[in-house]
């Protein structure tokens, strides 16, 4: 190609010298010519041969000149080949190496920069800076498509034609989008959504953009907003999808948990009511006052439990209750809550024997705190274990905990119910519960005591076999 350009330029610059050189050898060659004819006519012997010996020079002249300008042509075609039409060259080069992403070789081009002249190095300036941007942008778009690629919240971009550009995997997970579904209508019609793509684009102020829709197990938030091009004009439409089954979760709970609390007092409160109101209404004999009142202290107490662990709950949930962390015996503690309960234990002759192994070091928690938890489990092992039962309780030490570890042999718990034990007023059995005076809430706050000082609790059981309930308490260092 070089050669060939090459070429190209030499003959131009030939053609046209010889051109020139030739057209002014003939007008010469003529004149000369003119003057010879005159001279024949006047018969002028010395001017016609002066006249041939300057055709003859003036013609080796010519041929001279035709040389010369031939190696001075040459010369110049070389000299335009090196300093315009290979920096050229180069550049286009380099510009199809950019647009076909390939790396250009600083090197070479710092090498070139001290072979050709101003044009050349000014190009190669421009073109490594072409680079650097091209390089920087680049890295943006692998940055930007690396934060949608990992995103939890679905994102999908659809252009003014309601194509899909551009889905990550959050988005096809949570909209279970198939292959088939590219585009706007697809995706959001099988969903059972109502929304128009014009609407959101040109009417977005006086359209509501925003939906919440639930996919198969999962609950999910869609909004919609419309993005503009560089000169500011309408480009598409991008939708954010995100997962909001666990906040559904813990507002129905939340629901659940307003609806349990007015359940529990509406109850000793009707109790009371009631009772208080008949006696008020007529007189009865003493046994039967002696009765009523037994019941309205009873419901009372009921309702001043209730009262006292809901605060106590709220006192945990919004961190008001300071925990006293003091180093004390797991093993005593045990032992004292246990002599607290003897009169239960009595009551429905059970036998329960307690096992501290010497090996456990003190533990660094809230003892109160603990000492609440265990009165719990022990209490519910006597409450749920039938008359006669058997009740074994150990104390020990593993790896950097201590703990405590309740086996009964009542009525269990079936495996259905396991997960949801620690839900906030979620019983069992309802009735059984509270004929026994529970509120459904001493589990909760036992993980929540649990969970500040940094321990744990576990629960295995099977219906008619018994329950197995271990605490683990972290220990001094």
């Amino acid at each position: 190609m070089k050669k060939n350009i090459n070429l190209k330029i030499v003959v131009i610059f030939f053609v046209l010298g010889i051109i020139l050189i030739l057209g002014l050898g003939a007008s010469y060659l003529e004149m000369l010519g003119q003057i010879e004819n005159i001279s024949v006519i006047r018969e002028n012997t010395e001017v016609i041969e002066t006249i041939n010996s300057q055709i003859s020079q003036i013609k080796s002249i010519i041929i001279i000149a035709c040389i010369v300008y031939t190696a001075i042509s040459i010369l110049i075609g070389y000299f335009v080949l090196k300093a315009v039409v290979s920096p050229m060259k180069r550049l286009i080069k380099s510009a199809e190496e950019i647009a076909s992403g390939e790396n250009l070789k600083l090197d070479e081009n710092n090498q070139n920069l001290s072979e050709v002249g101003d044009l050349e190095n000014a190009f190669s300036i421009m073109t490594n800076e072409l680079k650097q941007k091209l390089i920087e942008v680049n890295r943006q778009k692998k940055q930007i498509e690396t934060i949608l690629l990992h995103m939890t919240d679905g994102i999908i971009a659809f252009d003014m034609e309601g194509n899909i550009i551009h889905i990550n995997p959050a988005a096809k997970e949570l909209l279970e989008i198939s292959d088939t579904d590219n585009n706007f209508d697809k995706v959001f019609k099988k969903l059972d959504i109502d929304i128009n793509m014009e609407k959101i684009i040109y009417l977005d102020n006086w359209t509501s953009s925003e939906q919440r829709k639930n996919v198969g197990e999962k609950y999910v938030n869609i909004l919609f907003a419309p993005f503009q091009d560089e000169s500011d004009r309408p480009a598409g439409v991008i939708t954010l999808i995100q997962d909001i089954t666990e906040h559904v979760r813990l507002d129905n709970m939340r629901k659940e948990f307003v609806a349990d609390v007015s359940h529990e007092l509406k109850t000793p409160i009707t109790s009371i009511m009631g009772y208080s109101d008949t006696l008020l209404e007529a007189e009865y004999d003493e046994d039967t006052k002696i009765k009523f009142l037994n019941v309205i202290s009873s419901e009372a107490r009921r309702m001043a439990r209730l009262v006292t662990d809901l605060l106590t709950l709220s006192r945990y949930d919004n961190k008001k209750i300071t925990p006293e962390i003091t180093s004390f015996d797991l093993g005593e503690l045990v032992k004292k809550c246990q002599e607290k309960l003897r009169f239960e234990i009595e009551k429905k002759n059970h036998n329960v024997e307690c096992f501290v192994t010497a090996s456990v070091p003190p533990v660094i928690a809230d003892k109160y705190g603990i000492e609440r938890v265990v009165l719990n489990i022990l209490s519910n092992a006597i409450k749920y274990t039938p008359e006669n039962g058997t009740i074994k309780v150990y104390v020990g030490f593993v790896y950097n905990d201590a703990y405590i570890k309740v086996i009964d042999n009542g009525i269990g718990i079936p495996e259905e119910d396991l997960s949801r034990i620690f839900e906030r007023f979620y019983r069992v059995d309802k009735a059984r519960s509270r004929e026994m005076g529970g509120t459904g809430l001493g589990l909760s706050i036992a993980k929540e005591i649990l969970d500040q000082n940094k321990g744990s609790i576990d629960i295995k059981s099977e219906v008619g076999k018994g329950t197995e309930v271990v605490i683990r308490i972290p220990t001094k260092k």
